[in-house]
């Protein structure tokens, strides 16, 4: 029998157990370059654990996803951090589960809009990149090297999503 999920917004302090959000925050500016641009600075720490590990930059192209959506799978990476910033400025999805005993309790959703990102933090259980509008792009970074860096856990009963717009 599968699981209804809600749909929560995304906030720092709701995701802070699973990492950061990615946004913008006025009273967090500095001015740089005489004043020509501003400086959001450190908004995330990417996380690399592995003494041949480097942190890399990509583009994501995600595909949209049909809903409702049946979440039967959660990955997390034990070596490093991963984060998305959507670049089309288009909402989307990201799910996450706290850790229990080694796999992945029951998820929460949040609604991201086109203009936050999220780092997950090392080893935290997330469903892989879910845009929900339109194909999506996203600058994504993170760990490059040596060593098994992925960890995939499927449920026994599907968690489904609402339809978030």
């Amino acid at each position: 029998m599968p699981h209804m999920l809600s749909i929560e917004p995304l906030t720092k302090e709701a995701f802070a157990p699973f990492g950061s959000v990615i946004e913008t925050d006025p009273a967090s500016a500095r001015f740089i370059n005489n004043g020509n641009t501003e400086r959001f600075h450190a908004l995330a720490r990417a996380e690399v654990i592995g003494d041949d590990a480097k942190v890399i930059i990509n583009i994501f192209r995600g595909q949209p996803r049909a809903f409702p959506y049946a979440v039967t799978m959660m990955e997390r990476h034990p070596l490093g951090s991963q984060s998305f910033s959507p670049l089309d400025n288009l909402p989307w999805l990201a799910v996450v589960a706290e850790d229990e005993g080694g796999r992945p309790g029951a998820p929460r959703v949040f609604l991201a809009s086109g203009r936050q990102g999220v780092n997950y933090g090392r080893n935290v259980w997330h469903h892989p990149l879910m845009a929900v509008a339109a194909v999506s792009d996203f600058i994504v970074v993170d760990r490059e090297g040596p060593g098994n860096n992925l960890e995939e856990f499927f449920y026994d009963e599907p968690f489904v999503i609402p339809n978030p717009l």
